[in-house]
């Protein structure tokens, strides 16, 4: 069936989103319409709005949620209405040799439907009755989505669906960083740059993961305060200074391991310079188009230091999700703790504002009703 819904809406770049009725019209085969219970307001959805990421307006946004399924369309066998399900942003062709060799983050398929359903088609209308474009192929920024099965992940009822809709980005791209593209090892020594959502869950993955010592860069004193509390050992305000001199003297030589989580370019090279021998720098943050990074050469066979990026975590979203829940679950993963504010969908402008203020942890907006 059509439904109605509230969504929160980029109608131009560098203006403050709208909260707009649309339809969303029904599934089609191989998809699913999801009532959203929560969805995030992530770094990505603010870059969108500002152009940093360059989609074109009119865009629903929302990539990180958590609902319940009320529809499901033809062909789809393994969700049902009832289930809970956390987006991905990602989806899984299941025939190139990316998604074979389970790496589904560089699928060869990726990037080519950013703004629709996979097959390029779309499911929501504005109140004039015009398509109206989706963000990563999602939308969920909505009190109803319809979505293509290979972006939904079926979840455990019992986890409160705000803190699930949390492991659709932040933390799957954080924890996941370290999990899987790091590997970080017990008792090393990790470097976080950035402690916004991201790098509050590449901390706390590096405290879970049994690193030693676990480093918080920012230039936000209330961010570092945050950062203690999600397992930084010891933190760092950033600004006029280079960090790399504190980093080596606290670490004896250099961080094993350095995450940037902001998305800039001279910060890249900055957590490059700063691990030791041997080290791994892992990029992240996503930048802007025109941004590069410059790295001394002779540091990568002399020093065998490593310069690499990370997206979404390298997760496998059906594997991951879960994974994160259960750690959340179990007392490991901290949740609750990472939503700083709720919001309801008419609050969403100041919501973003929130975010690009550096005010929040994560706020989330929960939809009613």
């Amino acid at each position: 069936m059509t439904r109605k819904a509230k969504a929160v809406v980029c109608r131009e770049l560098n203006k403050p989103v709208v909260v707009e009725e649309i339809t969303v019209e029904p599934p089609r085969r191989g998809e699913v319409t999801v009532k959203i219970a929560a969805c995030g307001v992530c770094h990505s959805d603010l870059s969108a709005t500002n152009g940093t990421i360059p989609l074109p307006p009119p865009l629903i946004l929302g990539h990180e949620a958590a609902g319940e399924v009320v529809e499901v369309g033809e062909g789809v066998a393994s969700l049902k209405a009832g289930d809970h399900v956390v987006s991905s942003f990602i989806y899984m062709c299941g025939a190139c040799r990316f998604c074979a060799a389970g790496r589904p983050v560089l699928c060869l398929e990726q990037g080519k439907a950013l703004t629709t359903l996979p097959d390029g088609t779309l499911r929501t209308r504005d109140e004039k009755g015009a398509y109206i474009n989706i963000f990563s192929g999602c939308g969920v920024m909505a009190e109803y989505a319809t979505l293509h099965i290979d972006n939904l992940v079926k979840i455990d009822p019992q986890v409160p669906l705000d803190r699930a809709a949390l492991v659709g980005c932040a933390v799957t791209t954080g924890v996941g960083a370290v999990f899987n593209t790091a590997k970080v090892k017990p008792g090393s020594s990790v470097a976080v740059f950035g402690c916004g959502g991201v790098g509050l869950n590449v901390i706390q993955g590096a405290r879970i993961a049994g690193a030693g010592r676990i480093i918080a860069i920012d230039t936000i004193q209330a961010k570092l305060d945050m950062a203690k509390q999600f397992g930084a050992t010891d933190v760092l305000l950033g600004g006029k200074d280079d960090p790399v001199k504190a980093l080596k003297k606290l670490t004896g030589g250099g961080p094993d391991y350095a995450f940037e989580c902001v998305g800039n370019g001279e910060l890249a090279a900055t957590a490059y310079r700063s691990i030791g021998r041997g080290g791994l720098a892992v990029v992240v943050g996503v930048a802007k188009p025109g941004d590069s990074t410059a790295v001394r050469t002779m540091t990568l066979p002399f020093e065998e230091k490593t310069l690499t990026g990370s997206y979404f975590g390298s997760c496998v979203p059906r594997i991951d999700f879960p994974r994160m829940l259960a750690l959340y679950m179990g007392g490991q993963l901290k949740l609750d703790e990472l939503i700083t504010r709720r919001y309801r969908v008419e609050e969403a402008a100041a919501a973003f504002a929130d975010l690009e203020s550096g005010r929040n942890a994560r706020g989330v907006i929960v939809f009613q009703g």
